[in-house]
């Protein structure tokens, strides 16, 4: 059994290495590892090749739908610029908050089906305008918006990595992942606007409590093309099928009109749907729209999914290791285990950069032992994700992708970014676990 651990162990510190140094693609590396593993648990050659089919063809026939449907969501709203409309229509109801907190907010709407990097160069000039009009430190807004979009990004699905969590820890309802992820994301995205805001009184700039006319007028001439319900329904209709899911548990089982209802608020449907409804955003001169969605929706899922199902590989030998009675001998175990999971995905993510990955990642490698870390009932698989999600924001630096996007977008110094963008993330990092600490601990007292 300890070889076995040790063996886990070994993996997770290649992984990191190879994810971390080398250039080699993060699918590669899992199915390295998969291949190394398989070879030092002593499997042979056929009984490899079968783990390896059956784990990447569960994750990739789960899965891969979901988040193909997603990114077509992401990619109707940045081509149609209706994530830009749409930040501006928010902007203009939150108009008399004090400007990082609007900004912020505009962040944690946008930032669930847009993926973070894309939504921050989408946002980037209106983030630049909203400065210029209100007389705001641009540096104190980026970071707002930076920590606004990176919140959802990592907590609410459908974005890839928390969807792509739920389905590898078998979550069979996302109702509490959404509701949990939701609070949990907005209250970190308050978290990174007041940091925001003491960047901006630090600095001295004026805070403008209303949106500048000409600000309402960008609004208004913008909706002749985009109208609020429109823009809305692609992003709202999937997550209140699939919350609506939760109810279907209750109604009986044997109706024919229970079994339709199963159907439509399953994942995979109700992405669909709003997969369909963001094609209504299509632009009046823009006769490409459908496949340009289609080929930016592919272009973004086809990595996710084959880094995702090889991942699915990797958890499929790690669960053919029988570690469970010789573990739950360490009641320490049991005590860190809401930390485990935070512990693994921070570390994967300081070290190789994408939140991403960290949490397909993490959530694969953890999957094999909720037992022992107690977190086995459905509602510990939510505490799971959540661990793993305020993990995989700690921390944006260098490695990150999206730390040079926002460097590059917003034209701050790397000295500048380390000391806002990452002291932020590093701290909604921390705030995060202590949250999710503090909850799972509550959750337990309240259910014993």
């Amino acid at each position: 059994m300890f070889t076995s651990v040790g063996v886990i162990f070994l993996v997770i510190v290649c992984l990191i290495i190879l994810v971390s140094y080398t250039k080699l693609h993060p699918f590669w590396v899992l199915f390295l590892a998969s291949i190394c593993m398989a070879m030092a648990l002593g499997y042979d050659s056929s009984t490899t090749v079968e783990y390896l089919l059956t784990g990447f063809w569960k994750i990739f026939s789960g899965v891969g739908l979901l988040i193909f449907f997603g990114t077509m969501i992401g990619a109707s709203l940045e081509l149609s610029s209706g994530s830009v409309y749409l930040a501006k229509r928010i902007l203009f109801f939150l108009g008399r908050l004090p400007m990082p907190f609007g900004v912020g907010v505009i962040g944690y709407l946008v930032s669930i089906p847009v993926f973070c990097d894309a939504a921050f160069i989408i946002l980037s000039q209106l983030n630049k305008s909203i400065s210029q009009q209100s007389k705001v430190s641009l540096k104190g807004l980026t970071v707002a918006l930076s920590t606004g979009l990176f919140a959802p990004h990592v907590l609410v699905p459908p974005t890839p990595g928390p969807l792509v969590a739920a389905a590898n820890l078998e979550v069979t309802n996302l109702f509490y992942l959404v509701i949990a992820g939701g609070i949990l994301a907005f209250i970190l995205v308050f978290i990174g606007s007041l940091y925001g805001y003491y960047i901006i009184i630090r600095e001295g700039s004026l805070l403008s409590p209303k949106v500048s006319s000409l600000e309402k007028q960008t609004v208004q001439m913008n909706s002749d093309n985009f109208n609020l319900y429109k823009t809305l329904m692609p992003i709202l209709l999937p997550i209140i099928l699939m919350v609506s899911g939760a109810f279907t548990l209750q109604l009986n089982q044997e109706l024919r009109l229970t079994s339709a209802l199963k159907w439509l608020t399953s994942p995979t449907i109700a992405l669909a749907i709003g997969a369909i409804f963001s094609f209504r955003l299509k632009p009046k001169n823009h006769n490409t729209f459908l496949y340009d969605v289609l080929r930016r929706g592919t272009i973004q899922a086809f990595p996710i999914i084959m880094i995702t199902s090889m991942g699915g590989a990797l958890a499929t030998i790690i669960q053919t290791i029988q570690m469970e009675d010789h573990i739950m001998r360490f009641s320490s175990l049991t005590e860190l285990g809401i930390l485990i999971p935070f512990c693994i995905a921070a570390l994967l993510k300081t070290a190789q950069g994408s939140s991403t990955i960290a949490i397909i990642t993490s959530s694969s490698i953890i999957l094999p032992i909720l037992p022992m870390l107690g977190l086995d009932s459905e509602m510990g698989k939510v505490w799971a994700i959540l661990s793993l999600g305020v993990g995989s924001m700690t921390v944006s630096h260098a490695n990150d992708s999206y730390f040079w996007v926002v460097t590059q977008m917003s034209g701050m110094s790397v000295r500048e970014a380390y000391r806002t963008h990452t002291f932020a993330t590093l701290l909604q990092g921390v705030i995060g676990l202590t949250l999710v600490v503090g909850g799972y601990k509550l959750w337990k007292v309240f259910i014993y």
